[in-house]
């Protein structure tokens, strides 16, 4: 049976995605590859379908395994014999995982590295193996955004197994990351296939942080039932604004390591099967969340690196539907990463330069007025648009920046504004802090700022007419910019300015400044939004939502999440066309013949229980 003929029987899809048929021959034939793709690019696909083919075991190295579970059951729902072994899982299942093992009936193994590094499943698996696949394969990087020691170790296991090929995979890799685990897995002439990292479905916003819990809220209240996720810092902002969430009648829970690991399994199990709307949870807690309707992730404070942020935000929208993405900026989140890092005793010289780049390619993202599409394809190395052609006046339209929503000042205005808000820091001598620095811009008169002589200077209250938030939002882009450094001296913080700023108040370099702009009446709908698929018409609402409840119910019988039942794109579909026979259900993409044959007659009875179909008035 040919690959093709495979995709459709199993997951009920006519056509791969760009570099899933590069991958699944690479490793049909034996051969190596890295596979990096973007979130919702079909990566577990790549290595799934190899074991539908029926010529032996698949071995998966997974390192979320919260998620493994969920996996296991999306490739049973497919009908795949799949099975996960790691340190969760109860005797009578591991016997059955090991029983399974034995006979030879297992063809996709899920591991955690752990596992797999215990070495006891080398009698078990090393006859049968013909592909070990690593997920999640920048945690092998020292490069990384999510270094994992045990990751670096991988190679002494798949050494063991020298007639199976490697598979590595990942949705966040630069090319120095790239390298890295070309060279730690030991890929052997390996494929190297690299998808363009852009998701065109998702809308991207980048703004200066106000009021934090005003502006999660804003962005929650666009999206009344739908699932998302706000990340924030500490475990105490995570409690404060899944409780505030809570008070204003949103369905929200937290999600942080402190939590025991019951309560934490039910916010992700409530999430996940979709009893719960909104997950609030730590940037530093990863979390096994396959859900594909996502519709939206806030990042309350600023993650640690643009790996992290295209990790986070990618798991918004992965049924390919339009999703939001926004992230609230201050400078301080920064501060918070550093000093946090600096605890660590281990740190290496070469870990903590990395972790620097890191923040201040992040803090760069959140601030410069560009193209948020363009600066994370440029960041992983690729051009936007994809194929190299100008974006267009509009740019991407899925962005704050080219929806209008943030403006960039012209570089005369950028270099006037900086120069002012750098002479006031130069003033105040770098013996003050950002709030002192801020008043001393708007004029605001005090007894300190009056005993320091500060108030007659011709610094004072040159900005008094930007307002508050604009200037604090320019000292946050003027310390990503290195034009002023936050400085400790004693218990406070100080604000002082750099060479680099010097240089620019002598207009030498260049700085770029952006604020958010006033929303316009009747801006323009994204691109993402205009092309999202499943389009269908407004009287179809009410059918979409009778399929997601009974696809609810059937996923709450059989212990599996929605998702896996099948996507919201393929109930969209059913809503647009409504399907009246097996054979028509299975037109719809991703209905494959084992879903069709487990839940098809349920969802055609729930379509044909409308009164215009039944009349055949369609």
């Amino acid at each position: 049976m040919t690959p093709e003929k495979v995709l459709k029987q199993h997951w009920g899809y006519t056509v791969f995605k760009p570099l899933q048929r590069e991958a699944i021959e690479a490793a049909l034939s034996g051969r190596d590859c890295l596979v990096v793709l973007p979130t919702g690019g079909g990566k577990s696909l790549c290595y799934q379908l190899p074991a539908a083919m029926g010529g032996g075991l698949v071995l998966v190295v997974s390192p979320l395994i919260a998620l493994m579970d969920d996996q296991v059951a999306a490739a049973r729902e497919a009908g795949l014999a799949a099975d996960a072994l790691h340190s969760n899982l109860k005797a009578a299942p591991r016997r059955e995982v090991y029983a399974n093992l034995a006979a030879g009936r297992t063809t996709l193994l899920y591991v955690s590295p752990e596992r797999l590094l215990a070495g006891d499943l080398f009698d078990l698996i090393a006859p049968r193996l013909i592909l070990a696949a690593v997920d999640e394969a920048h945690c092998v990087s020292h490069w990384g955004h999510e270094f994992r020691p045990e990751y670096r170790r991988l190679t002494e296991a798949l050494d063991l197994f020298p007639k199976a090929a490697r598979m590595a995979l990942t949705a966040t890799a630069t090319p120095a990351v790239r390298e890295d685990i070309l060279a730690q897995l030991a890929l052997r002439s390996p494929a190297v296939l690299v998808g363009h990292p852009d998701r065109p479905n998702l809308v991207y916003r980048a703004f200066p942080r106000r009021d934090q819990f005003k502006q999660v809220l804003e962005t929650v209240r666009r999206h009344p039932g739908e699932g998302g996720i706000v990340y924030a810092q500490t475990r105490k902002d995570v409690e404060r604004l899944a409780a505030k969430l809570k008070a204003e009648g949103v369905s929200s829970a937290p999600y942080h390591a402190g939590l025991n690991a019951g309560e934490r399994r039910k916010a992700q199990d409530d999430f996940v099967n979709e009893r719960l709307d909104v997950v609030v949870a730590t940037i530093a807690f990863g979390m096994g969340i396959d859900r594909s309707n996502v519709r939206y992730v806030v990042h309350a404070n600023t993650p640690r690196s643009v790996e992290h942020y295209q990790q986070e935000s990618g798991r918004a929208g992965r049924d390919g539907l339009s999703a939001e993405c926004t992230l609230l900026f201050s400078a301080s989140d920064l501060a918070t990463h550093r000093w946090l890092a600096k605890k660590d005793v281990n740190l290496s010289p070469e870990r903590a330069r990395t972790i620097e780049r890191q923040l201040r390619d992040i803090g760069r993202f959140a601030v410069s007025p560009v193209c948020r599409h363009s600066l994370l394809s440029e960041h992983f190395g690729e051009p936007y648009p994809a194929d190299g052609t100008p974006a267009g006046a509009g740019g991407c339209g899925a962005c704050d920046v080219c929806l209008g929503e943030t403006k960039g000042l012209t570089e005369e205005e950028a270099r006037l504004t900086a120069k002012k808000v750098l002479s006031a820091a130069w003033r105040a001598e770098g013996r003050y802090g950002t709030g002192y620095v801020v008043n001393l811009l708007l004029g605001r008169a005090s007894e300190r700022m009056a005993a320091n002589g500060h108030d007659q200077l011709k610094v004072f209250g040159l900005l008094k007419e930007a307002g508050e938030p604009a200037v604090r939002s320019w000292i946050d882009q003027l310390i990503v910019q290195d034009c002023l450094e936050v400085t400790e001296d004693g218990e406070y913080p100080l604000l002082r300015i750099t060479a680099a700023g010097r240089a620019l108040c002598q207009d030498k370099g260049m700085v770029r400044l952006g604020l958010p702009a006033q929303p316009a009446k009747g801006r323009k709908k994204s691109k993402a939004l205009k092309n999202a698929p499943g389009v269908f018409l407004r009287e179809d609402e009410e059918l979409f939502e009778k399929l997601r409840a009974l696809r609810r119910s059937l996923a709450d019988k059989a212990g599996i999440p929605p998702y896996v039942v099948c996507h919201d794109t393929a109930l969209l579909e059913m809503a647009a066309s409504k399907p009246l026979t097996l054979d028509a259900l299975l037109g719809i993409k991703g209905m494959g013949e084992k879903r069709v044959e487990k839940y098809g007659r349920l969802f055609l009875g729930a379509i044909t229980a409308l009164p215009d179909v039944e009349q055949g008035n369609m």
